[in-house]
């Protein structure tokens, strides 16, 4: 049978089974067995993980989060901790104090959860879909571009630029979709590029 064991998981097995083994040779089995029944289990034991990278910067640590809750089965899975991943080979577990601090922005009351939009004139913004959102973005920036298009300068040659629409990227992206993206911008003919980690 093949099985996989993490770093983590050896350290837990290998711990625990020193301190049993130590234990019990000096007599302690008994006294072990009526600590052990009175001492709540792990806070995290029974909490979904949930492997993912750090949205700060760009530097893309790997982190873990914690939740309750089986969203198989309907339920709503409520964020409990977040730490950094010991078999990250960017940060080997170890994060910033904005990488620390995930928790409190996931949580944060003033987070954006969904696109919203403020109408001309209006004082307030409201939610949209995000089909919604993104046809209008869409269109917008084809309208744009349609009217703003250079494809030759004064002296005739082609230049194929857009001045009047720039492009502000995540940074917390893999190497590919920052490839990718920065195709799109240059595909489209979008001088003005710059990246979140820059600003």
């Amino acid at each position: 049978m093949n099985m996989e064991l993490s770093r983590r998981g050896l350290l837990k097995v290998a711990g625990a089974g020193v301190a049993g083994t130590s234990l019990g040779a000096m007599g302690f089995s008994e006294a072990e067995a009526a600590v052990a029944a009175h001492v709540r289990p792990l806070k995290l034991a029974n909490l979904n993980e949930t492997r993912s990278i750090c949205t700060y910067c760009s530097v893309a640590c790997g982190i873990i989060a914690y939740s309750k809750g089986d969203r198989r089965k309907g339920e709503r899975a409520e964020l409990i901790h977040i730490e950094g991943d010991v078999d990250h080979p960017t940060n080997l577990g170890t994060l910033c104090p904005k990488g620390a601090a995930l928790k409190d922005f996931v949580k944060s009351e003033s987070r954006l959860q969904y696109p919203m939009i403020r109408k001309p004139g209006s004082d307030r913004f409201e939610r949209v879909s995000w089909d919604f959102a993104l046809d209008r973005i869409a269109r917008l920036m084809k309208d744009d571009r349609d009217a703003n298009f250079v494809a030759k300068n004064k002296a005739g040659l082609p230049v194929n630029r857009w001045t009047t629409t720039g492009m502000l990227a995540a940074s917390a992206t893999t190497n590919e979709t920052a490839w990718a993206t920065f195709k799109v911008a240059k595909a489209l003919g979008i001088v003005g590029f710059d990246n979140q980690a820059r600003v």
